[in-house]
């Protein structure tokens, strides 16, 4: 048992260090990095995987049986991505009793969910035959781990645009034979888009992995758009999970809250000041924009309160906000700088030229676009607009944090 534990840290510990060091030599220089992409949008070519799927999901159904439509076509999708956790987590600690706990203790230690959750994540281990402590591991885990690039913009005329890449699976397995990220690119065939619908109407939409019934992107439209990401902070996610489990459950869940907001919220106004006050079991920032000049803001928050809201103020020039995954007023980590390029695409943009065809150019960007990129949202509240691409960033390309790191095996 020990044996094993010593060296799981130990490939642990080389896979860091290698990335540590790939990324101080190559973070800054071509062909990690690159000049401002031009002309990429409508997506093609090599960093575009292709379309994301629409499907309909009935509030009118009661929550066990909403997502079987969805989870009978997506189930194959959804193990695999499971057993690749699975794997991963035996590596370092390969008795298997991590994954034995999460099947049989998980769901009684997490007690029940608010709102419909709990029953949507019962419905979908039912018609997925997965089992429930799995589908909650599997929502659990978007608490922890998106690494992600949001962007709002206001042009000369007032008219806002929000985009977001969202990457994920960083540090959550190396595949040597393709330079990808393992759950990154397994998390590409579960992306979806969903129309929310109560009597036939829209009353929101999202983008999402199949299987999480949390939101991390969405908008309602005419209204607001918002998007959430990851904050690295020492007090995060983990605590706010082991305080749930030991009882204290008067914060929520972000990808329930989003959701939640994007229900029900019916204006910019409400859905930032509930980001901006509601206790919450991960630090986070709630990106939202609106349908009028100046509504766009990025909310730092800490898990009891905000820490700062940073909005669009036009008149005094700042015409768009950017929000990776590191306070404003602090440099980025010096191997994840991905806010200097985006805002230097912006900047070179200009205001004038701000379009969905821009967005996507500077969403495009090395290393705005890098290997943990799943997938490139575009939001035009007004217009009710709302497009998703699959993503790649073939090699050359790094990924947050570091290029390729050679998982042993």
């Amino acid at each position: 048992m020990v044996a094993g534990r010593m060296l799981g840290w130990s490939r642990l510990t080389f896979i860091l260090l290698s990335g540590i060091v790939t990324c101080l030599v190559a973070q800054q220089v071509p062909p990690w990095t690159e000049d401002c992409r031009k002309s990429t949008y409508p997506p093609s070519g090599p960093t575009y995987r292709g379309p994301v799927p629409w499907y309909t999901i009935n509030l009118d159904l009661p929550p066990y049986k909403r997502w079987h439509e969805l989870m009978v076509v997506k189930a194959p999708a959804l193990k695999v991505i499971i057993n690749s956790v699975k794997n991963i987590t035996n590596a370092f600690v390969p008795s298997g009793r991590i994954i034995q706990l999460v099947d049989q203790k998980l769901p009684g230690l997490l007690g029940n969910f608010p709102g419909p959750f709990e029953e949507e994540m019962k419905g979908i281990a039912a018609v997925t035959e997965v089992p429930l402590g799995e589908i909650i591991l599997f929502n659990i885990f978007y608490e922890l781990f998106t690494v992600c690039t949001s962007i709002i913009t206001e042009d000369k005329e007032g008219h806002l645009l929000h985009g977001r890449n969202m990457d994920f699976g960083l540090f959550l397995g190396w595949n040597i034979n393709n330079d990808t990220w393992v759950i990154t690119e397994e998390l590409k065939p579960l992306t979806v888009n969903l129309d929310f619908q109560r009597n036939n109407k829209t009353v929101f939409k999202a983008t999402t992995f199949a299987g999480y019934v949390g939101m991390l992107t969405g908008f309602k439209p005419g209204l607001f758009s918002v998007t959430l990401n990851d904050r690295f902070s020492i007090d995060g996610g983990f605590m706010g999970v082991m305080e749930w489990i030991l009882g204290k459950k008067d914060a929520q869940w972000i990808g329930f809250i989003l959701r939640s907001v994007l229900e029900n919220s019916t204006s910019y106004e409400e859905a930032k000041n509930i980001l901006t006050n509601t206790k919450i079991l991960a630090p986070a920032y709630f990106i939202v924009g609106g349908n009028q000049s100046g509504e766009g803001c990025v909310i730092t928050r800490d898990r009891k309160q905000s820490l700062d809201v940073y909005e669009l103020d036009p008149k005094q020039g700042r015409w768009y906000v950017v929000q990776t995954n590191y306070d404003r007023w602090k440099n980025p980590f010096f191997l994840d700088d991905r806010r200097t390029p985006a805002k230097m695409c912006l900047n070179r943009t200009t205001q004038e030229n701000i379009s969905f065809a821009t967005i996507y150019d500077v969403l495009s960007t090395k290393p705005v676009l890098n290997k943990l990129t799943v997938y490139t949202v575009l939001i035009d509240v007004t217009k009710g607009q709302f497009e998703t691409y699959l993503r790649d960033c073939p090699d050359p390309c790094i990924g947050c944090y570091s290029r390729p790191y050679h998982q042993m095996e």
